[in-house]
């Protein structure tokens, strides 16, 4: 078993006195999740991550809403992966939403902390139709402890590094009665993480990435509704990624889910309200 995540998610729903509801999902990897090198943290539940890949989403409900996600692999070794991430999103007004992001991965030496600002603007199409269109701003603060590693001999290895990575993205959902569509690249700038010039120059790079994907929602009878959804993920010189995945509401009290990533993993989840 590679790891687990937990992901807590709080709604305040004005309908409801400004009440809030309290929901948890504990879901785990049922084979290994590959990670590609150098590359942003990959949501495997990204229904539940939209505010961090698409800045568009933010005020996409009707509500303030906050997600929480903590994420470990390969449990037991030093070093191992561990993402822990919050996002905030609301509408501000009929036709803005304002939304924030913070994402902590590291793994070995290197940590990183990514936090963006996200700001969307809705487009009225039709009585029961929104274009919401999204800018997202912010930056990555890059730490590596190469003088961890133990290499005192070696120059390359002597001094850590340290660096700031702006970037902007941008974001389009669609959002219909009964369908959603999202297209979004969260981070149009390519930077770099790592750059030695003592002799031996090596870097490590962060390619844009491109996410397109969709959901239809199938009312099965009065109290349960069906959403199967797809998510890609395109890089340049990366193998093809994609998730499949379908949700059960029950009563509007529970959701339950699987989801596929193509060639790599399978993702159960319950959604309590």
């Amino acid at each position: 078993m590679e790891g687990g995540s937990y992901l807590i998610f709080i709604k305040n729903n004005k309908m409801n006195n400004y009440k809030l509801y309290f929901f948890s999902i504990i879901y785990v990897s049922m084979w290994s999740i590959q990670s590609y090198a150098q590359q942003d943290v990959t949501f495997t539940m990204y229904n539940y991550n939209m505010n961090i890949i698409n800045p568009a989403y933010a005020g996409t409900g009707e509500t303030l809403e906050f997600t929480s996600n903590f994420r470990t692999q390969w449990q037991g070794l030093d070093g191992a992966p561990k993402t822990q991430s919050f996002s905030l999103s609301s509408p501000t007004s009929e036709k803005v939403g304002l939304g924030l992001s913070i994402t902590n991965s590291s793994v070995f030496v290197l940590n990183e902390t990514d936090i963006f600002a996200d700001f969307s603007y809705k487009l009225k199409l039709d009585e029961t139709l929104d274009l919401f269109l999204g800018l997202k701003a912010g930056g990555a603060f890059v730490n590596i402890n190469l003088a961890d590693i133990g290499l005192d001999n070696d120059p390359l290895f002597s001094e850590n590094v340290s660096v700031f990575n702006p970037n902007v993205g941008i974001g389009a959902y669609l959002k219909g009665k009964n369908f959603f569509v999202n297209m979004s690249a969260p981070a149009l700038l390519r930077t770099k993480r790592y750059e030695k010039k003592s002799g031996i120059v090596t870097h490590a790079t962060d390619k844009m990435q491109f996410f397109v994907g969709a959901g239809y929602h199938v009312p099965l009878n009065k109290d349960i509704t069906f959403t199967p959804s797809f998510l890609t993920r395109l890089i340049s010189d990366v193998p093809f990624s994609m998730d499949i995945s379908g949700m059960l509401n029950v009563y509007d009290l529970v959701d339950l889910g699987l989801s596929y990533r193509l060639k790599e993993s399978i993702i159960h989840w319950c959604f309590l309200k």
